[in-house]
């Protein structure tokens, strides 16, 4: 009822906002909104920054009105008009950059002779340089205002040409990779239940080339395949993973794939309708292709461009003539025949075919302020033929931590982005969850990485960490569950969980259903409870959970001898005699203690009168906000 009453009051807010701009939902307005839009001929960059920024919002606004999983009908218009509105933002930033170079000669630098100039905002930061000078000597040039540069080889120093480093923070790309690679997943693992044994391996590191429709028998296939994989063991999750790296090494050795296959499964994707899991082929070749589970794009995309330098104007008798061509921006072919030619007799042959490596370009970038990289970045180009991020095609990266600057080539013009390991921060060393009043409470994370905090104030949150300049527009903010997971996974601290995280981080599997249950009765008892991590988790079974728990009543560190171990399962539940630090795993009950068939009817029975009306008083949206934190971080699981 209170989410129900939310989204009323959200419609009616935006329907009273009367601000000009369009209501997203509304199909009319969104839709003469894109209409003249795309009939406006102002280019002036200004402009077409606000425009976008306007743009971006109506996204933003979409994207909150599909998570909250309307009619599927309703779902399509609604991305459709996200994909519309992603085509003409670009479009019109293209439109910009055209008429800034129409001009280039009118702003070159006296020193270089050449045209350089910066243009930003909070959304966009937009890098140009054209080519009047054509100094043969020309290596590079650098933006220091914004932390970004770029170097050439010498076919494009004397070329008539722009260079363009357009860095939006928001990603447009990863979208279309992510559907696809979905549905690759669920064909995978129809495969993966149909394949013979000695094929398992390769399902694992594969990629499954299947149709885009599926029936109701796959959906029960999918189903049956998320319960086996809940079952298996933790060591068969190591042993895979092991099992994944050494096939990775194996074909990175092997040397890289070409495009034309890309093309070609692309082609086989899109003829195939609806086939059967025997007839699925696997491409296990193309290991340069980015996971998107595996790996998270960070701080938005750089589109690395270079164009036709436009007709510059020329003074003739006091006239100013320009010649007007209506083909807009074009981009200039790199590499060209000439850079083949000349390269061919000053680079060495490629080590695995007959083919001549090029003259690359170079780039360097800042790392964005707004991202905490746990790790070195990866580097990732944009295929726009397959629609996925690679990784080949990239060398001589070198990332300096102390000025946060990643340099690199590519051997031709690319939009690109920063990538790091998703599950870095997994699994977790530790976890505790500590009441700080009536209903608050402290959520504390210890990962593989980093340690983070989070604090619990009704159905607020917000995010605590130590020894970070890098995330000032997040830190101390309070935010509701789902803004502060995706602000955090945005800013490159993911200590959140989804369906397939239990492929990448070797997980202490335990019963899915069980698991839950505690975390529901935890936030239930969380205003009085602390709860902790324990070793002896991992020693119990599958069947079982071990943690750690005892009353709280003030708002400061747990005493170590306060804790007492518990062990849950789905019928029986029970006080342990033993401590953490015994050496020995035993399920020998506590001196007067029984069993009981729940852990909050248990642990209430020997609660002050104090605790057990914290827990009475406990607010709805409360309980809900710390069974969410629990269920998306699954501490029980992934410790």
């Amino acid at each position: 009822m209170w989410e129900s009453e939310c989204r009323n009051k959200a419609k009616w807010e935006r329907y009273m906002r009367c601000d000009g701009s369009p209501d997203p939902a509304v199909q009319p307005e969104i839709n003469s909104f894109i209409s003249l839009w795309r009939e406006d001929s102002e280019t002036q960059i200004q402009q077409v920054l606000e425009n976008c920024a306007l743009a971006l919002q109506l996204i933003d606004e979409l994207d909150f009105l599909l998570s909250e999983g309307p009619e599927p009908c309703t779902a399509q218009q609604y991305r459709e008009t996200v994909l519309c509105l992603q085509s003409i933002n670009l479009y019109k930033l293209n439109q910009a950059t055209e008429e800034l170079l129409k001009f280039a000669n009118s702003s070159s630098d006296i020193e270089t002779g050449n045209m350089q100039t910066v243009v930003q905002d909070d959304n966009i930061t937009l890098c140009l340089w054209a080519n009047l000078n054509k100094n043969p000597r020309f290596k590079g040039y650098r933006f220091e205002e914004v932390g970004m540069g770029f170097e050439l080889p010498k076919p494009l120093a004397v070329s008539d040409i722009a260079v363009r480093i357009l860095h939006t923070r928001y990603d447009h790309l990863s979208h279309h990779s992510e559907r696809e690679q979905v549905q690759r997943r669920r064909s995978m693992m129809e495969g993966f239940l149909t394949s013979p044994p000695e094929s398992a391996a390769v399902v694992q590191d594969g990629k499954i080339e299947g149709g885009e429709d599926e029936g109701e028998g796959s959906k029960q296939v999918e189903e049956e395949s998320r319960s086996e994989s809940r079952k298996r063991s933790a060591v068969s999750v190591i042993s895979s993973k092991e099992g994944r790296k050494s096939s990775s090494i194996k074909l990175l050795e092997e040397g890289e794939s070409q495009m034309e296959g890309i093309a070609t499964s692309l082609e086989a994707d899109q003829k195939c309708s609806n086939p059967s899991p025997s007839e699925l082929v696997f491409d296990s070749a193309d290991i340069h292709i980015v996971d998107l589970q595996q790996f998270t794009p960070l701080g938005g995309v750089f589109y690395f461009d270079v164009f036709h330098l436009p007709p510059q104007s020329h003074i003739v008798k006091g006239w100013e003539m320009r010649e007007l061509l209506e083909t807009g921006l074009q981009v200039f072919p790199y590499p060209t025949e000439q850079s083949r030619v000349q390269s061919s007799t000053s680079v060495r042959l490629d080590e695995h075919s007959s083919t001549v490596v090029l003259l690359p370009v170079g780039v360097t970038v800042a790392l964005p302020d707004s991202i905490m990289f746990l790790e070195g970045p990866q580097v990732a180009r944009w295929d726009p033929i397959g629609q996925h991020w690679r990784t080949d095609c990239i060398s001589e990266t070198k990332y300096d931590t102390e000025t946060r600057r990643i340099s690199f080539q590519m051997n031709a013009f690319y939009a690109f982005t920063l990538l790091q390991e998703s599950y870095a921060n997994m699994p977790f060393q530790s976890w505790e969850l500590r009441p700080l009043g009536q209903d608050s409470a402290l959520f504390t994370i210890t990962g593989a990485l980093t340690e983070v905090s989070i604090t619990v104030k009704g159905k607020q949150c917000m995010l605590q960490m130590e020894e970070t300049k890098d995330l000032d527009h997040l830190l101390g903010k309070w935010m509701s569950p789902s803004e502060l997971q995706k602000a955090m996974r945005r800013a490159g601290i993911n200590i959140f969980v989804n369906e397939y995280s239990d492929k990448y981080v070797s997980i202490n599997s335990k019963d899915p259903l069980i698991e839950h249950t505690v975390y529901e009765q935890m936030a239930l008892m969380s205003s009085a409870v602390a709860f902790s991590w324990s070793r002896w988790n991992t020693q119990c079974g599958q069947e079982h959970l071990v943690l750690q728990a005892c009353e709280q009543l003030e708002a400061v560190p747990v005493a170590e001898e306060m804790w007492s171990l518990y062990l849950l399962g789905a019928q029986r539940n029970q006080h342990l005699k033993m401590k953490e630090h015994d050496n020995s795993f035993s399920a020998e009950l506590a001196e007067g203690s029984e069993f009981h068939s729940t852990f909050q009817h248990m642990f209430r029975q020997d609660m002050s009168i104090e605790g057990q009306a914290r827990v009475r008083q406990s607010h709805y949206l409360y309980t809900d906000t710390i069974q969410r934190l629990l269920c998306a971080t699954r501490v029980l699981t992934y410790s």
